[in-house]
């Protein structure tokens, strides 16, 4: 994955937006024990309140099995 990369550079590494982007992306693709794990990086990273809100949400969704991706439209 290339966000791997991106995720090891230290200019970014601690940046939540990487986190939460892996998720989602985790998330997509059925990973849910991974996809939590960046959540919870991502959510201990976030600055704000709104952000937090958010990541917390999708983080519940994940753990509950809700977080699964609608299939693919053709």
């Amino acid at each position: 994955m290339e966000l791997d990369a991106v995720a090891e550079d230290p200019r970014l590494a601690r940046s939540q937006v990487v986190h939460a982007t892996r998720a989602d992306l985790l998330r997509r693709a059925g990973r849910w024990t991974a996809s939590s794990a960046e959540y919870r990086v991502a959510l201990g990273l976030a600055a704000n309140e709104p952000t937090r809100r958010f990541l917390r949400r999708r983080l519940a969704e994940v753990e509950s099995g809700g977080g699964q991706s609608p299939p693919p439209t053709r």
